[in-house]
């Protein structure tokens, strides 16, 4: 059976980037993919030092022990789908979520492409403006690590601000729902 492993890369637990990754999985359950979120809010944690010690002990871990991050890369690494969610700040990925694109992504390359060929999907929400950079900046994590990027009828973003406000963007609804059955066909297909 497939998996797929969703990063939430909001500081904040069961917020607009939690409800949007949860609408992609209704349609990944309906298609026999098993689905896991991990939620980066209420953790903290650090951005890449630049060691290098990922390269030279190629043991899949980030020699930074301390915090989640290795176990994300793990379930990364054993997942068919890895989907990254973050809320736009200053028209960018949060600090959590650049975390585990520097860190994953060094990992990922320093191990023989741990992640090629897997299937990405990179969403965001936002009160206003900043989504398509932020969404581009998760992308490029994908892209550099060999993985097959998956998109939807439109940019993989919704609009909100408030928790919950984001259930009032049907049109981003609509693209979460369109981007969950793309990605239940490709996974189906490989």
């Amino acid at each position: 059976m497939k998996k797929a492993i969703a990063i939430n890369g909001s500081p904040r637990k069961g917020g607009n980037t939690s409800f949007l990754i949860k609408e992609i999985f209704k349609e990944l359950e309906k298609n026999n993919i098993n689905t896991e979120l991990i939620e980066l809010g209420g953790h903290e944690i650090r951005g890449c030092t630049a060691c290098y010690k990922c390269k030279e002990n190629k043991n899949k871990k980030c020699i930074i022990s301390k915090d989640i991050i290795n176990e994300c890369i793990e379930k990364m690494s054993q997942a068919d789908i890895i989907i990254l969610g973050s809320p736009v700040y200053f028209a960018n990925v949060s600090s959590e979520m650049k975390a585990i694109i520097d860190r994953a992504g060094l990992v990922g390359r320093a191990n023989d492409f741990l992640f090629k060929r897997k299937l990405g999907v990179a969403i965001c929400c936002g009160r206003r403006a900043g989504c398509v950079t932020t969404v581009d900046a998760m992308n490029h994590f994908f892209l550099a690590n060999q993985m097959i990027v998956v998109g939807s009828d439109y940019w993989n973003l919704a609009m909100g601000r408030g928790v919950g406000d984001v259930l009032s963007d049907t049109e981003g609804l609509g693209t979460m729902k369109v981007l969950g059955e793309n990605l239940s066909w490709l996974a189906n297909k490989i």
